[in-house]
């Protein structure tokens, strides 16, 4: 593998001033408008959908830098949902399909022109399909066959559609998958791979259930009729910029978390390494900064390939996030760590246990903390060190024991 430094690109003021220079300028008042507009449309989203704010803004990272996202979670979390609302305000063609063992590249490509067919051309009728959308879902990604592997393969890594002679760039500008388990058949690797950035949805808080219950009600009744729409155009503008954003300053930073990585057992080829930078320097674009700063790299939390390695990667890249505290305009991301806080869960459980203990306790709130204490336990098995994480579950199991006494 060649050292890190001999893989990118050079940039910065050193290398390409006059090329720096004349991409900043590109950025107008008016683009900047634009990256507005997406960030309204993205806390359109987030008011729609309480407690996935961190899927919402990872949306937006990939539709400002053109690159994948992959959804993995149980039925029922509003993994199909959430993309079905973005397709709505993206005012473009929209294509989604639910992929099963015997899906065939018909169902997603289109058929053969049959009079072209007659004249001898192997010319594919994609009117409605793939290949002319600018959002693409994929559900149930990982049950694609061999027959449409290949084909999908190239439509992920080059956004090119190719079949027989025909050979053409796609007007994509994302593409989303979702399943509810990691690829398990090793032919099906190298299509997850094709997906940068990863994130699991869950069922939310149960703190937050009344707030779901009243978001989805609405959207049930169609009251929020004031939706927001963005051109598929605009998000392409965006896009463009992408390469105007300044990376030198954190370019030894990210060489050194890459390696750090690396380090620590997590795959991050060099094709991998280069296409990240655009991830980053997207979380600068929608803070509207022509640089990109140290804690820009929180999208690298979400890389991993295996739900095991989420906590690892998680604990080094904040690392570099938190030493960027300081730094102004970071994206609101950046802050919000993945993993729980020891302390606040054990206080959480204290004040739970001692409401317990409440002889007079309707019942209702009793099946409120059986509810909200079966989160926390989840919660307490990402706590990264080992000695906090024994501390926090023994008052967890205390309380579990005296609840099934009870019952």
């Amino acid at each position: 593998m060649k050292p890190l430094e001999n893989i990118f690109p050079p940039s910065g003021p050193n290398m390409r001033p006059n090329k720096i220079r004349d991409e900043m300028k590109a950025i107008t008042e008016q683009q900047f408008a634009t990256i507005d507009h997406l960030n309204h449309i993205l806390q359109h989203l987030k008011d729609q959908f309480v407690g996935k704010d961190e899927i919402i803004d990872l949306m937006g990272i990939c539709l400002a830098g053109r690159e994948n996202l992959f959804l993995l979670g149980p039925p029922g979390t509003a993994k199909s949902a959430m993309v079905r609302e973005l397709s709505k305000l993206l005012n473009g063609k929209t294509f989604e399909y639910l992929l099963t063992r015997f899906t065939e590249p018909n169902e997603l490509f289109g058929p053969f022109d049959i009079r072209k067919l007659r004249e001898g051309d192997l010319i594919t009728n994609t009117e409605g399909m793939l290949p002319e959308a600018n959002l693409i879902f994929l559900d149930e990604l990982l049950n694609a066959n061999s027959a449409i592997l290949n084909s999908l393969l190239m439509v992920l890594n080059e956004k090119v559609f190719r079949r027989g002679r025909e050979n053409r760039p796609l007007p994509v500008i994302m593409i989303v998958g979702a399943s509810n388990h990691l690829p398990e058949d090793e032919a099906l690797h190298a299509l997850f791979d094709r997906f940068l950035v990863r994130v699991k949805c869950e069922n939310v808080d149960p703190a937050l259930l009344n707030n779901v219950l009243e978001a989805g009600w609405k959207l049930e009744q169609k009251k929020m009729i004031d939706s927001p729409e963005i051109l598929a155009e605009d998000i392409v503008k965006i896009q463009s910029l992408i390469g105007s954003i300044d990376l030198q300053d954190i370019r030894p930073a990210y060489i050194n978390l890459v390696e750090t990585l690396r380090n620590a057992g997590v795959q991050v080829s060099d094709r991998r390494a280069v296409k990240l930078q655009r991830l980053i320097a997207a979380s600068a674009l929608l803070c509207k900064r022509s640089k990109a700063i140290p804690s820009d790299m929180w999208v690298m939390r979400f890389i991993w390939d295996t739900e095991e390695q989420q906590e690892v990667i998680a604990g080094i890249v904040n690392n570099v996030v938190e030493a960027d505290k300081e730094s102004p305009n970071q994206h609101p991301r950046a802050s919000v760590h993945a993993l729980p806080n020891a302390d606040e869960i054990f206080k959480e459980v204290t004040m739970m246990s001692e409401k317990w203990e409440d002889q007079a306790l309707p019942m209702m709130e009793r099946t409120v903390i059986k509810d909200r204490l079966r989160y926390l336990s989840g919660r307490c098995e990402w706590i990264s060190n080992s000695v906090q994480r024994k501390f926090v579950q023994e008052p967890i199991d205390t309380l579990w024991k005296k609840i099934i006494h009870s019952d």
